[in-house]
């Protein structure tokens, strides 16, 4: 049964918040045990007997409402016991555009209490008998900073919260009785829940003490590390009537629950502000502009909670504030203004959050700078990995498909788990249109297409399938890549290309200064045709043909070959320039990008030595529109693809470059900068593991692995690489004399096609540790 309480009022901007108890007694039972099944619309955290326990659910959508599964056994005793929740509920103006909500708020649990031998001792289920309140002292924040995709921040009145509720102690008798909102038996004929439940299919998230590691500012005053220190030391007193203000370094990006305890200091004043970095206000526009992330001559910018203090806390009890969501942030100000009582800040801190990413691949070579490019990677990848991939944690918490089509390849390099990965790619299936289209951002309650994006998702079905091999979640998405595919096709015109995208969907391709006035639109497709979209559709016919091909359907496979080769016809007459001998942007127009040279390459619209040729051109051509960050993946692989990986050795300046800045993740594009963490740009993780060390799938599920050490400048590389079957671990040197030397040692039980950097090729079968050499 889902209950909620029987009647919320709201007054302006405040929350819908209901805290719901169930007590219970125990009485000498030997062995307890509790497995429960919780879930709520549209956010909740469980406690038992005060203990956190589960926070959830899972996000999903009116199709898929997860619930998550718990063990409580550990947390109950005889005696006195209470299971408690926080929910909150959004309507269509509040909260995170991620989290799905319906049109009223609700709470599920089932389980029940029981002994050692598997006897019924107290059933939990949510009826009539669990109690409620509504928490009225707290209200939303709009604090600006274009963050509103995230949801609100809070206020919150101190002096009129409720303290403890979820403490076995706590007296609820002035608590209201739940009452039904939903109920499966009711549902008649067919007739669908608002919330159809479904397992949570990826583990819980992290929770992870954490303290700041320096001070930054002092009432406005930069803390010298030389003459001053820098730690941050609690526990501290503030007068009555006064105000401090401090600001604290994380030492990185991260995402996390920030803790304040307190004790006394009635009707002070809290703002906590979460920033992503140091910035200076343009003198012109008073815009914050980015420069060294760390430098503290700048202002913090960014969102903030408010806290009015209730004056509750002693030493032996601290009055204690928290979100209810978790904050993204490097650096945080603390800003207190007393009343007229004195303060005492008992300790300030966070507890970490996110995808438990259990990093088992590690890389280092003889360029030290490229270390410290993984590093940040890797810290880039992780904050935007919780209960779905994100394009940024601090902006929009939005999964976007191209964005997580390259972070599950980041995260099965790292450590071979698929289980987000498989998360989202449901995800992305269950956005599905009417017309055969998928939304480029979902879960989402705010529908958007850019079209680009769901032939990116067919890629990333291709990819899990090289990498695991599963033929089932194949053939389970075969029908929506059919759908996907076929409205393209439908868009095929006389001339053989596809024609301009629809006008209410956002044709994005990347962003790059020449192309900001449309947005991330090539500038040239505004005429109709973009021949990048044509040279993607291209490539993704050829690998949905394979996908065809390994569940049998090898006509279809055919047909999506034969209309590949009849684009690649087409574009070839229509878009390359003979006077240039590069690709335009489109047919109709003399505008180049280095986007449609590399989509050229990777749809084989172009090969061999001519492909070969053309990525010379482009690389020699500095007028050209460049890619982004992101893109940048499809660079290395055009580059891979002709044999000029060497040049690629170069293009880490641009990342070294950003590490000039201070920054401890990657920013979202050259130009705009908006967001300090964008994963889309951690791009080093698979390039270090998958070409500099070598390890790629080399057919489906690994059963064979290639290993093709792309050298380039560097001496010296080794490092461990995930696999679904295992880790391989893979040393090589170049040492003076051009002797070229090279180890691999792995338990996996596939076959291993080992390419040396002369081109030679060796094959093995099963684990082992294989030495090879060649002479440069």
């Amino acid at each position: 049964m889902w209950i909620h309480d029987k009647q919320v009022v709201l007054e302006e901007n405040q929350v819908e918040l209901i805290y719901f108890r169930r007590n219970f007694v125990l009485e000498n039972i030997q062995e307890l045990k509790l497995n429960i099944m919780v879930s709520a619309d549209s956010r909740y955290r469980l406690y038992v007997n005060g203990f956190p326990v589960s926070h959830g659910p899972s996000k999903g959508d009116n199709h898929t409402h997860y619930y998550e599964e718990i063990d409580c056994s550990a947390y109950l005793h005889n005696g006195h016991n209470v299971i408690a929740a926080k929910v909150v509920h959004y309507n269509d103006k509040e909260g995170s555009v991620s989290v799905w909500r319906s049109s009223k708020g609700g709470f599920f649990l089932a389980g029940e209490v029981t002994d050692g031998e598997g006897n019924a001792i107290v059933n939990l289920k949510t009826d009539r008998s669990w109690l409620c309140l509504q928490e009225t002292a707290i209200t939303n924040v709009d604090s600006g900073m274009g963050t509103g995709l995230v949801g609100s921040t809070e206020k919150v009145d101190g002096r009129k919260l409720t303290y403890e509720w979820n403490a076995v102690s706590y007296d609820d008798e002035k608590w209201s009785c739940a009452v039904k909102v939903s109920n499966y038996e009711d549902a008649l004929y067919g007739q669908l829940s608002p919330w159809n439940l479904t397992l949570r299919n990826i583990p819980q998230l992290f929770e992870q003490e954490r303290g700041f590691k320096r001070v930054m500012k002092m009432n406005n005053q930069v803390i010298d590390e030389q003459t001053g220190s820098s730690r941050f030391q609690t526990p501290f007193t503030i007068g009555p009537n006064q105000s401090m203000k401090i600001e604290l370094d994380a030492g990185e990006m991260t995402t996390g629950y920030p803790v304040l305890k307190l004790g006394k200091g009635k009707s002070a004043r809290v703002k906590l502000l979460y920033a992503e970095c140091y910035a200076k206000k343009d003198p012109v526009t008073g815009f914050p502009v980015k420069g060294i992330r760390d430098d503290a001559t700048g202002e913090l910018f960014g969102v903030y909670d408010l806290y009015e203090v209730g004056g509750y806390g002693s030493i032996d009890k601290h009055e204690e504030y928290e979100p209810f969501l978790f904050r993204t942030f490097r650096f945080v100000s603390l800003e207190v203004e007393t009343a007229d009582e004195e303060l005492a800040v008992y300790s300030f801190s966070y507890r970490e959050t996110g995808y438990p990413l259990d990093i088992i691949s590690n890389f280092s070579s003889s360029d030290d700078s490229l270390q410290q490019l993984w590093n940040i990677s890797i810290n880039t990848l992780k904050r935007c990995m919780h209960e779905t991939y994100e394009d940024c944690p601090y902006y929009e918490q939005l999964q976007y498909t191209m964005d997580t089509r390259l972070q599950a390849l980041f995260t099965y390099q790292l450590n071979g788990d698929d289980r987000l990965a498989r998360k989202a790619i449901h995800d992305f299936h269950s956005s599905r249109l009417p017309n055969g289209l998928l939304q480029s951002r979902y879960p989402s309650i705010l529908p958007q297409v850019i079209p680009g994006f769901s032939l990116y998702w067919i890629m990333m079905v291709h990819d899990h399938y090289q990498y695991f091999g599963d033929v089932s979640l194949v053939r389970t998405y075969l029908p929506t890549i059919d759908g996907i595919l076929e409205w393209f096709t439908q868009r095929i015109e006389s001339n053989g290309l596809l024609g301009g995208m629809p006008s209410q969907y956002w044709s994005f391709v990347d962003w790059v200064e020449e192309w900001m006035d449309q947005r991330g639109v090539p500038t040239a497709s505004q005429q109709g045709s973009n021949t990048i979209y044509n040279l993607m559709f291209i490539t993704t016919l050829k690998l949905a043909a394979e996908l065809q091909d390994a569940l049998g359907r090898r006509d279809t496979g055919e047909e999506y070959r034969v209309r590949a080769a009849e684009l690649i016809l087409a574009v070839n007459r229509t878009s390359y320039s003979n006077h240039t001998g590069l690709y335009r942007d489109a047919p109709q127009a003399e505008e180049y990008s280095q986007h449609s040279q590399i989509w050229a390459v990777l749809a084989g619209a172009i090969e061999g030595e001519s492909a070969k040729g053309l990525m010379e051109r482009m690389l020699a051509n500095k007028q050209l529109p460049e890619v982004s960050y992101a893109m940048s993946f499809f660079l290395f692989r055009a580059l891979e693809k002709t044999g000029c990986y060497d040049r690629s050795f170069k293009l880490w300046d641009i990342w070294r470059g950003l590490t000039i800045l201070g920054l401890t993740s990657w920013v979202e594009d050259p130009v705009k900068q908006r967001s300090d963490c964008h994963a889309w740009g951690a791009v080093p993780i698979f390039e270090f593991s998958a070409s500099i060390l070598g390890v790629k799938p080399a057919a489906p599920g690994f059963t064979k692995i290639k290993i093709a050490p792309q050298i380039g400048s560097l001496k010296q590389a080794c490092g461990d690489v995930a696999t679904p079957k295992g880790i391989v671990n893979v040393a090589w040197e170049l040492n003076d004399q051009k002797n070229f030397n090279m180890l691999v040692s792995t338990r996996v039980e596939a076959g291993l096609e080992i390419i040396l950097p002369d081109n030679s090729v060796y094959m093995y079968q099963g684990s082992g540790d294989y030495r090879l050499s060649c002479q440069m």
